[in-house]
């Protein structure tokens, strides 16, 4: 063999060699140090299902479940394990189409991996599930997945009780991967401040699959399997049969109701208005509800009782003839002559009352709601010479105020509360540039100008006044279900704050005095209940709003605080009614009705017909439908330009278009000057012809403007019949 033949020989020997030996390490490596066909080998025969826990459930204060759970199922996908799916018919199951099947894989991959359960479909409705239970096998990678979710027997409480909803990539984030896709949160309400507590452990269950992706039982005995743990117990202070009763008053109403235990802070009840069922919150109708409360101008979301602010009016009188009384500035008997206003500051503060005395001492005042009165103990408490000037003695003022708990946030156990606003002097010196005294701010002494509290700090104020200085931060729960030494979450609940206990009993009966006298013989006499000494106090708050470029005086705010009985309170309440008129005409009835049934465990048969009478009223305020009408118009033009789509003007165009109301004309701004009278005339013709449909062109030339948001505002408002929007819709 030539000695060139021997040389390529070995050549393809050493390569060969090379190439058996590079085989023989992988196969090695693979063997016995990879587990990655081994995880692959055993994700195609064993499914590892998340079992996930039962939620905690919360009991009312006489152990009544007043919300459980329940089992429905969701679709989840496995990326990696989707091969020879039968796409056209889960596609035709589901009501989706090829793209946006392909879209949710897509999405499920970016959020959670390839390898992890994702949900596909969530919340799936019974006749779904039996569906894709009966042919689960067609879709590998596919399962059903039980879900338990929220159900509220009572229908009632959804503002405080809150609800759940599936973690997005933020929570996940934010929780250290602690969470995981497919997990529910609580998102608002007790719910999310209780989260730690009623969420439970998830649990994992092995599964051994078939060729065909079906469930065959379980694998390994279960050697490997984990149990879900069960969300822990809430034992709260609510009362669910006043929570119905508070709801049922607040029908049709724009507002909140708290009512406290003053002894221990508990909450009995919580409404916010305009009410909402709570089961509209939860399955798989969630979305679809949640999206039209999110749109509605008059916000069924927001819990008013927390994050509704509101001047307090007349009800905060209490407050200030109690300060004044501690500050020695006045004493129980101190009187002022009134003749039907306050004249103190070169402006006038109207009062209701003209009789003479009925401001001739602190119970007078109170009992009769006298302006005149609190205008002027406010300017001695604040002109009080021992503070030397009155930024000092305003500052005293303010300090008191956080002591009832107003411009603070009260720390309860709900997310998102607001802490109100008792404005500093950083406030007003800027506003005034520092020239500012007693009679800038005077309205502050019936609990107007730039004060605002939420009808939770109002509450707490009358256990404050009920229990002669002291409180319990108010709160929902009492108690954990095994709670232990670890549980720290109840222990701001269980401190006494003490911050007014300086003040002495003398100041605080004749305050109790006053305030009994506002029902036996005062602004409040239609909330007297036979044999129950109520401490009350009527308000009546001013309430101003901006619409179409035109700030409207609407009808009053009908405010209402109490604490009864007098000798031993056992409830406290704050009632706030939008636009409602007098404290008295249905703040003080709806109260009265709620401490009667908390009382007494019933309502008197003659009183009955006044719980459907208010239940049955519809005081939603009437410039909700224009700024609804506004909302709506806009959000379908906006839309519309952005994507050329009619559709979305003819979505718009089956609701009915709310009527133009003439707005009133601030009072503020009314003057006897005939220049003045002219312009306001024009300016109401101005709105006539804001009503009148204006040319198409208008729109094109709006249209091209780069401020968008504020063009669509004005053809909201000039465009307003259903013709021309038809016509608009044409373009």
């Amino acid at each position: 063999m030539p000695v060139f033949n021997q040389s390529r020989q070995t050549v393809i020997r050493l390569i060969f060699a090379t190439t058996f030996l590079i085989i023989v390490v992988r196969l090695a490596v693979l063997q016995l140090f990879s587990d990655k066909y081994d995880a692959q080998a055993f994700s195609n025969a064993v499914y590892k299902k998340t079992i996930y826990p039962g939620r905690g459930i919360i009991f009312d204060r006489n152990n009544k479940a007043i919300l459980n759970n329940t089992i429905i199922y969701d679709l989840t996908v496995t990326p990696y394990e989707v091969k020879q799916v039968d796409t056209s018919y889960l596609c035709s199951l589901l009501s989706i189409d090829t793209a946006e099947f392909k879209n949710r894989i897509i999405t499920a991959i970016i959020k959670n991996g390839r390898y992890r359960p994702s949900v596909f479909e969530g919340l799936l409705s019974l006749e779904l599930q039996a569906k894709l239970e009966e042919n689960i096998w067609r879709f590998p990678g596919f399962t059903l997945v039980e879900r338990p979710i929220r159900t509220y027997p009572f229908k009632a409480g959804a503002h405080l009780l809150g609800d759940i909803g599936e973690v997005d990539t933020a929570i996940i984030r934010r929780s250290k991967n602690f969470y995981q896709m497919g997990d529910y949160v609580g998102r608002s309400g007790m719910e999310q401040y209780y989260e730690s507590v009623l969420m439970g452990q998830r649990g994992v269950q092995h599964l051994i699959k078939d060729n065909k992706n079906r469930i065959q039982g379980p694998w390994e005995n279960e050697k490997y399997d984990t149990s879900a743990k069960a969300g822990r117990n809430l034992r709260t202070y609510i009362d669910i049969e006043l929570q119905q009763l508070a709801e049922k008053l607040m029908a049709n109403k724009v507002g909140s109701i708290v009512a406290i235990d003053p002894k221990t802070g508990g909450i009995l009840t919580m409404v916010s208005g305009p009410v909402i069922d709570p089961n509209d919150l939860t399955g798989n109708t969630r979305q679809k509800n949640y999206a039209k409360l999110a749109l509605d101008v008059s916000a069924p979301l927001m819990n008013r009782a927390t994050r509704g602010l509101y001047e307090p009016g007349s009800t905060f009188k209490p407050v200030g003839g109690l300060v004044a009384l501690d500050l020695g500035v006045i004493n129980a008997g101190y009187g002022v002559s009134c003749a039907g206003a306050y004249y103190g500051c070169g402006k006038v503060i109207k009062c209701e009352h003209h009789n003479p005395g009925h401001a001739a001492n602190m119970r007078l005042a109170l009992a009769n709601s006298c302006n005149s009165y609190f205008s002027q103990i406010y300017r001695m408490t604040v002109d009080n010479p021992k503070d030397h000037n009155t930024k000092a003695g305003y500052t005293r003022w303010k300090d008191y105020m956080n002591a009832f708990g107003w411009g603070e946030k009260l720390g309860i156990d709900l997310p998102n509360e607001l802490p109100g606003s008792i404005p500093d002097t950083t406030i007003y010196n800027k506003v005034y540039r520092n020239q500012w005294n007693s009679c800038t701010n005077v309205t502050l002494g019936i609990g107007q100008d730039k004060m605002q509290v939420t009808p939770v700090q109002l509450a707490n104020a009358m256990c404050v006044i009920a229990n002669k200085g002291y409180y319990y931060t108010p709160h929902f729960v009492e108690k954990i279900d095994n709670e232990t030494p670890a549980d720290s979450i109840l222990k701001p609940f269980r401190i006494k704050h003490e911050a007014l206990t300086h003040i002495s009993d003398e100041a605080y009966e004749a305050i109790h005095a006053g305030m009994q006298d506002v029902v036996e013989s005062g602004t409040a006499r239609i909330a007297k209940i036979p044999g129950i000494n109520i401490c009350a106090k009527t308000g009546t708050a001013e309430k101003y709003t901006v619409l179409d470029g035109h700030r409207i005086k609407l009808p009053n705010n009908s405010m209402f605080v109490c604490f009864a009985p007098r000798e031993d309170p056992k409830i406290a309440i704050a009632v706030a009614v939008e636009n409602a008129g007098f404290g008295s005409t249905w703040a003080a009835p709806i109260a009265s009705l709620l401490i009667e049934q908390y009382l007494t465990d019933s309502i008197r048969s003659e009183k009955k017909k006044d719980v459907e009478r208010i239940a049955s009223a519809n005081l939603m305020p009437a410039y909700l439908k224009r700024k609804q009408f506004i909302a709506d118009s806009t959000r379908a033009y906006y839309y519309f330009n952005l994507r050329k789509d009619s559709s979305y003007i003819k979505k718009y165009l089956k609701q009915r278009s709310a009527k133009v109301e003439k707005p009133k004309q601030d009072n503020t701004t009314v003057s006897s000057n005939k220049n003045t009278a002219v312009e306001n005339k024009q300016q109401q013709s101005a709105i006539i012809k804001q009503q009148i449909p204006v040319p198409v062109v208008s729109y094109k030339s709006y249209g091209n403007s780069r401020n968008r948001n504020l063009c669509f505002y004005k053809e909201a408002f000039l465009f307003v019949d259903d013709k021309h929007f038809k016509k608009q819709a044409a373009i």
